[in-house]
């Protein structure tokens, strides 16, 4: 890949504007666009050392003495969206003369709701890396999350519309697996998979689809574990006959999905790496960490002989197709838009798809509402009838004021910045764990090799890249989505570095993954991707080193709070946990997902309307 001259002269007055104020060092980069920037984005260098620096070394940031440059009404801590949520209800709340400072330790807003955008040949082509889409919003939303994105012109009928469910399977696409050699003795890639798979709504139930003897009958896997297999699927067999009702749950809670498989209902090793992967992409871990409750709820084989009461939300029978074309990402476009008009024209969610955002308006003297990028928040104190917020910009140390705060930041970060809590209170904070994984997007000049292999979504299940799939086919408030298979295309990869079958716990190997993903470079993250694509679409006619033109690697060392696993206890981090760890603490809340216990958009919305109700009231 060749360094585009706007990502030169972006890096030049990054290095330029070193050492001026915040105001000035936006001023010296009037050009700067960071969803355009590529290599290694999400936690992108840069933007997690000081933090690093405060939990891991124990770092102390004299802030005792620092002069107080700034006074607001309310500084929130980090800029994603429950932090711009936070921001917008407490506007709502005081007023539009409300003076409001949002600091975040990335160089763009969003937080994990991450937008990638590419230019080829003239052609915007936009991608996600991060925050994916909105569940079952209709269901799942309460009347705080829905009237946000009301208040923010956001209809969730134009949904209907924009996503367009049956692109693919009109060009006779379906879901398919990829087996690799290194674990199934051949590279292998089976298209019309008939199983559903969690969010994926590209089918929109009319997939090309094969019989299920058919398609398994092309897995490189012993006649044997065929068989068992497709009796996994019969579910003529009652593996727990004899036990209760609430026994079988108690079982199902309380085992693995692998061990449910093998010891269970005696399959081979083969049958449990058929599925090994299939559950990264919800909880950024293995079968070997979720429970076999939990894969069940998800559509898993092996369940139906139990005879066990459905408890299948019927939520989620919702149509997973409440996505932007930068998935999530609008939606803190749309936040900032409402509360720094100037950055951007337009008014709904149709015109904020293409709306020029100009980031030079972000902080600037004046406005009541600034957004500060770059800006890692290490210090909060309750000071008399104000909060003292200091935090680190471009090396130097600086501190501001306010009447209230809001930490929207990571939970286990929050014990780190504000010593002044409780324990009780610390340690129920410290139990937030984050999935380390990451989006990828690699933008290829034709997706052709998809038409002829007849897939747009491959689950890769023992592989570096876990899922390779066409972007969500979304066309936008004059964004059209690819239609062609001769037109440039986005192709949207996801690795979740876990540590499989060893016997560890998820935490455990969230901890082991994020090391691995922090030591992994963009080097190394092209040349695996290059490799596994060769492998998988060569058959179709792709070759990665013609038909790649670009790829951003949305690396997420701390990606999104999984922790609802029943294999963990279920006491670890929810209920009266939760409830401990968002405590307000004088004039300081607590708002994001993590407080809500789950990586959800809806959460993070509550979160921010409850963090600013405890501090101005209803």
């Amino acid at each position: 890949m060749t360094i585009t001259r706007r990502d030169f002269l972006n890096g030049v007055a990054l290095t330029v504007a070193a050492g001026l104020t915040p105001a000035a060092q936006i001023a010296a980069q009037p050009g700067r666009y960071p969803p355009a920037l590529m290599g290694l984005r999400g936690q992108h260098v840069g933007s997690f050392e000081v933090a690093h620096a405060l939990a891991r070394e124990g770092k102390k940031f004299p802030t005792e003495g620092l002069p107080i440059e700034e006074r607001y009404d309310l500084v929130v801590v980090g800029g994603g969206i429950s932090g711009l949520a936070a921001a917008w209800f407490y506007r709502r709340k005081i007023g539009p003369q409300a003076r409001i400072l949002i600091l975040d330790n990335c160089d763009d807003f969003g937080g994990h709701a991450k937008r990638n955008e590419f230019t080829l040949d003239g052609r915007r082509i936009i991608g996600y890396g991060g925050s994916q889409s909105m569940q079952s919003p209709k269901a799942f939303f309460s009347p705080v999350a829905k009237g946000l994105l009301s208040g923010l012109g956001v209809d969730l009928a134009r949904f209907d519309t924009a996503f367009e469910r049956r692109l693919y399977p009109s060009l006779g696409l379906s879901r398919g697996v990829f087996f690799n050699r290194e674990d199934f003795g051949r590279d292998v890639l089976v298209s019309g998979d008939p199983l559903s798979g969690e969010g994926d709504d590209t089918g929109g139930g009319r997939r090309q689809r094969k019989t299920l003897a058919e398609f398994v009958s092309e897995f490189p896997i012993s006649a044997e574990s065929r068989a068992q297999l497709l009796a996994l699927y019969a579910g003529e067999r009652d593996p727990l006959a004899g036990k209760s009702v609430g026994e079988k749950r108690q079982v199902l809670e309380h085992t693995s999905y692998r061990d449910y498989l093998i010891k269970v209902c005696g399959c081979s090793e083969e049958v449990a790496r058929c599925f090994q992967g299939r559950t990264l992409g919800f909880f950024a871990v293995g079968i070997d960490a979720v429970s076999a409750a939990d894969a069940r709820d998800l559509g898993y084989p092996g369940f139906v002989g139990l005879k066990l009461p459905s408890d299948t939300n019927p939520a989620w029978k919702e149509p997973y197709i409440y996505h932007f074309p930068d998935g999530n990402a609008s939606i803190p476009r749309l936040l900032v838009r409402s509360l720094i008009p100037e950055i951007a024209p337009g008014r709904d969610m149709d015109d904020v798809v293409l709306a020029p955002f100009d980031y030079s308006r972000l902080d600037r003297e004046g406005q009541n509402v600034r957004v500060r990028l770059d800006s890692t928040c290490v210090h909060v104190a309750n000071a008399g009838d104000n909060v003292q917020v200091a935090y680190v910009r471009d090396g130097a140390l600086r501190r501001v004021e306010a009447r209230h705060a809001v930490l929207a930041c990571f939970n286990m970060m929050v014990p780190y910045i504000m010593p002044e809590l409780p324990q009780p209170q610390r340690e129920a904070l410290a139990r937030n764990a984050k999935a380390p994984l990451a989006y990828i997007n690699v933008l290829v000049r034709d997706w052709r090799a998809f038409e002829r292999l007849k897939v747009s979504n491959i689950s890769a299940p023992t592989s570096f890249l876990h899922q390779v799939s066409l972007d969500f086919p979304v066309s936008l408030g004059g964004y059209r989505h690819p239609r062609d298979p001769s037109e440039p295309m986005v192709l949207h990869l996801a690795h979740a570095p876990a540590a499989p079958n060893q016997g560890l716990d998820i935490r455990t190997q969230y901890h082991r993954g994020r090391a691995q993903m922090l030591r992994t470079t963009f080097a190394d993250f092209e040349a695996r991707i290059r490799d596994q694509l060769d492998r998988m679409l060569g058959p179709g006619g792709f070759s990665s080193a013609r038909d790649i033109a670009a790829i951003t690697v949305n690396r997420w060392p701390h990606g999104f709070s999984y922790v609802a696993s029943t294999l963990f206890d279920p006491k670890d981090y929810e209920g009266e946990v939760l409830k401990v760890a968002r405590q307000t603490r004088g004039r300081v809340a607590i708002a994001n997902t993590d407080s809500g216990g789950d990586a959800w958009v809806h959460y993070a919305i509550d979160q921010a309307e409850r963090a600013v109700r405890e501090l101005v009231g209803a």
